[in-house]
């Protein structure tokens, strides 16, 4: 399927993921592609009013997006942060940030 059939808003870059949010994933049986695929669509999880006007901003301006997803039944957080200019985004626990 061709990107813009999927509605995708900017370019990953290349996906790294901390030794945590493979912990994580791997715990709470959480498959990380459906994850970046929220994260590219705009669905930010539960980021923060502003976060969230910052992240539309930044799809435009091409700086630094941020998501946040709570995984699991006792709902711990990952952040899926894609950077300025779109060279990368990393899957990581807030803790390791």
């Amino acid at each position: 399927m061709k990107a813009h059939c999927l509605n995708l808003l900017f370019s990953l870059g290349r996906i790294h993921a901390t030794p945590g949010a493979i912990d994580l994933l791997d715990q709470t049986g959480t498959n990380a592609d459906e994850l970046l695929r929220r994260h590219l669509r705009g669905d930010w999880g539960v980021v923060c009013s502003a976060d969230a006007r910052a992240n539309k901003l930044a799809v435009v301006h091409g700086t630094r997006i941020l998501s946040a997803y709570e995984l699991g039944a006792r709902r711990e957080r990952l952040w899926i942060i894609t950077e300025a200019g779109r060279e990368s985004t990393t899957l990581l626990l807030p803790a390791e940030y």
